[in-house]
């Protein structure tokens, strides 16, 4: 039975690694967050971390993933993805476990998908240029990645690193089928727009996080732009082969 003034259900998935100084004060501004006509429930997923995580996590909710083994943040995200698509949820947006995304733009990131007139919205934090902007070094890295997909797509996305981004019905089911695994987002553009799914980005201010560390330092930046271009390479190859063929 459908709830009364309930149209659309939104799964809020929340990959956590080692966050156990964070993902209290996600939970907790994510259950005051409320959208007029919409079902929201948070789904984090512990990604076997190490810490303390999970026992935050269960002192907060009763609703949680909880892998056995690692599977990086892209396999942690498509655990979700999966859950939306099993329990019929209208939409998923992944929401970091490091308290860097902010929730007051959940409902902003979501408004496209309410209107179809997108089917993946990308939070963007160089869009208005405000807030947190990441490191040097991570900026060079988005900058790098938004050239190779301008290349190979013939479109532009200023944040494709950005975890921050919702997707609807249609590319839930897209993702269950394949999702990249170590370091998903800019491989997942190629992903969506080869898939003829529209694409959308809006100005988001985000926030520093507060504890922990990234997956992503100093020393792992090298191997990590050279994973990400070479799936890029591949997955667009693999789809073009496959017939996937996006009239620009």
């Amino acid at each position: 039975m459908e709830r009364t003034g309930i149209n659309k259900k939104l799964l809020i998935v929340i990959p956590c690694y080692n966050e156990q100084g964070n993902i209290g004060k996600v939970l907790n501004a994510l259950s005051q967050l409320s959208i007029p006509g919409v079902e929201i429930t948070a789904l984090p997923v512990n990604d076997c971390s190490k810490d303390n995580t999970l026992e935050e996590i269960r002192s907060h909710t009763h609703l949680y993933v909880n892998l056995p083994v690692n599977l990086g943040i892209g396999g942690a995200v498509q655990s979700g993805y999966k859950y939306a698509k099993k329990n019929g949820y209208d939409m998923a947006l992944q929401f970091d476990g490091d308290g860097q995304h902010p929730v007051e733009y959940i409902h902003e990131l979501i408004k496209p998908l309410l209107e179809d007139k997108a089917n993946v919205v990308i939070g963007s934090r160089f869009l208005a240029k405000e807030g947190f902007q990441s490191s040097y070094l991570r900026r060079s890295g988005i900058n790098y990645f938004r050239r190779v997909i301008r290349m190979l797509l013939g479109i532009t996305i200023s944040d494709s690193t950005s975890g921050f981004r919702a997707i609807d019905k249609k590319t839930i089911d897209v993702v269950c089928n394949y999702y990249p695994d170590t370091y998903p987002e800019p491989e997942a553009i190629i992903l969506y727009h080869m898939n003829s799914l529209v694409i959308k980005e809006i100005p988001v201010v985000m926030k520093a996080r507060e504890s922990g560390t990234s997956s992503i330092g100093t020393f792992s930046s090298i191997y990590y732009m050279m994973k990400v271009s070479l799936g890029i390479l591949f997955i667009y190859i693999r789809l073009k082969a496959n017939g996937k063929r996006r009239t620009i």
